[in-house]
């Protein structure tokens, strides 16, 4: 019997805060919705250059799709393969049309002051790790459920995620992965509380 291998690292993230962490080629990121109904924002940047990001527009035009399905590669600016969809126990709803939450969307929503952000945890969980980005790219907004009607228009679903359900990247190149809790709570993604989140990193198939 082949021996299971150990998870390398497990990070939680509390909601509404962001974490970033070093994935090799190879190595798998699992994030699980601990409670549910809470939305992840995945960022991912070349480790060796992090002018190089996961890009969304890129990546539908790569898979011909408007959101991720199992087995489907994401790409970079460059066009490189970055990751690669491999696991989704959810109900496989995630976005990648809606940009990050940052100061200027709340202050349009008449949020205090100083409400926390996707873009804004980005930026915070680069500096941890003595990195910074020139822009905050879109997305890949895990478990946040955003219909597309026949008319185009779109629809702010709250998520459908149960607790302890979970989506695993593969990393096809080295790579920073950040994650941001999304703090929303004046759109009803996250059922108007969000909640925290968690990270597996692991070798090959074990996470």
């Amino acid at each position: 019997m082949t021996p299971v291998t150990p998870v390398c690292e497990s990070i939680d993230i509390p909601a509404g805060e962001g974490r970033a962490v070093f994935v090799d080629a190879g190595q798998r990121v699992k994030i699980i919705d601990v409670e549910g109904q809470q939305v992840g924002d995945v960022f991912a940047f070349a480790r060796d250059d992090v002018r190089e990001y996961h890009s969304a527009s890129h990546t539908r035009a790569h898979v011909n799709r408007l959101f991720p399905a199992v087995g489907e590669q994401f790409v970079t600016s460059l066009r490189r393969p970055m990751l690669t969809l491999v696991e989704d126990s959810s109900p496989r709803r995630h976005d990648m049309l809606i940009a990050a939450c940052d100061p200027a969307r709340y202050a349009a929503l008449a949020a205090p002051a100083h409400h926390a952000s996707c873009a804004q945890n980005m930026q915070d969980a680069l500096a941890r790790l003595g990195l910074s980005a020139d822009l905050v790219p879109q997305p890949i907004n895990v478990f946040m459920d955003i219909p597309v009607g026949r008319d185009g228009t779109l629809t702010w679903e709250t998520a459908t995620s149960r607790p302890g359900d979970s989506i695993t990247f593969q990393a096809e190149i080295d790579c920073v992965f950040v994650v941001s809790a999304c703090p929303q709570d004046l759109v009803g993604i996250n059922a108007g509380a969000p909640t925290p989140l968690r990270l597996l990193i692991a070798n090959g198939e074990s996470a």
